[in-house]
C-alpha cells in the first residue's frame, strides 16, 4: 500500500469529524470540516442523505478512522490488532493503548508537534531520544519509566525555541509528565481507555477483524 499523498483534510470529511491532522489549522475557521461538512468527491453533498450503513459498513468506517487518526498502514495495523489479542484484558482497549504508546504519538501528546503527522516528521528527522539514545522509527513503541526528550543540538533550532514558549504541562494526558524546561517528557504509566480522548467505537474495530 503507498503512502496517502493527497490532502490530508479530505480523510476528515470523508469521516465527518476533525481527526486534528493539520495541527493548529484544525482550530480555526479554515478547518475544511468546518467550510464543508459533506463528504469529499463529485458526489459528495449527495452523500449526506445515502442509505444507512451496514454493520459491515459501519466497522469498517470504525477501522479506517483509527488507522488515519494514527497514521499507519493496513498491514501494521492488522500486526498491532494481533498483537492486542494476546494480552490480557479488552482486545480494543490494548489495540488502542498501543497506538497511544507509538513514539510519534507521545511526542504529539506532550505538544512538542501541533498533529501526529509533523511528530512522525520530527522524529523521522532525528530530533528526539528515548533515555538517552537517537531514536528516529516513529513506531517505536514507549514503555512506562521512558524519557523522551528533544536532542541537544535540536533545542538551538527556531521551530523548538517557539515550541517551548507554548508548552503547558496542564494539557498533558495524565499517563505522561512533562518538563518545559528540559523539552523532555516521561512516561508515568501505561495509557488507559480513559486517558484516550478519542471519539470512537473500539469494539467496532474487535468485531471487523473477528468476521
Amino acid at each position: 500500500m503507498a503512502r496517502y499523498t493527497d490532502s490530508v483534510c479530505r480523510l476528515c470529511r470523508a469521516e465527518g469529524e476533525k481527526l486534528f491532522l493539520k495541527g493548529d489549522r484544525c482550530f480555526t475557521p479554515k478547518c475544511a470540516v468546518e467550510k464543508r461538512s459533506y463528504p469529499p468527491g463529485l458526489h459528495g453533498r449527495q452523500g449526506q442523505f445515502r442509505r444507512k450503513e451496514s454493520d459491515y459498513g459501519n466497522q469498517l468506517r470504525e477501522k479506517q478512522k483509527v488507522r488515519r487518526l494514527y497514521g499507519v498502514f493496513e498491514r501494521q495495523f492488522r500486526r498491532y490488532f494481533q498483537e492486542a489479542q494476546r494480552q490480557k484484558g479488552l482486545t480494543g482497549v490494548n489495540l488502542l493503548t498501543i497506538l497511544e504508546s507509538r513514539l510519534d504519538n507521545v511526542v504529539y501528546r506532550l505538544g512538542l508537534a501541533s498533529s501526529r503527522p509533523q511528530a512522525r516528521q520530527l522524529v523521522s528527522h532525528g530530533h528526539f531520544e528515548v533515555n538517552g539514545r537517537k531514536t528516529n522509527i516513529s513506531s517505536f513503541i514507549v514503555s512506562e519509566g521512558d524519557v523522551i526528550s528533544v536532542r541537544e543540538s535540536s533545542r538551538k533550532t527556531t521551530y523548538f525555541k517557539d515550541v517551548a514558549k507554548s508548552l503547558d504541562e496542564g494539557r498533558v494526558p495524565g499517563w505522561l509528565s512533562l518538563n518545559v524546561a528540559e523539552l523532555s517528557g516521561r512516561v508515568v504509566s501505561k495509557p488507559s481507555r480513559e486517558h484516550i480522548d478519542v471519539t470512537l467505537n473500539e469494539q467496532l474495530i474487535v468485531e471487523y477483524y473477528s468476521r
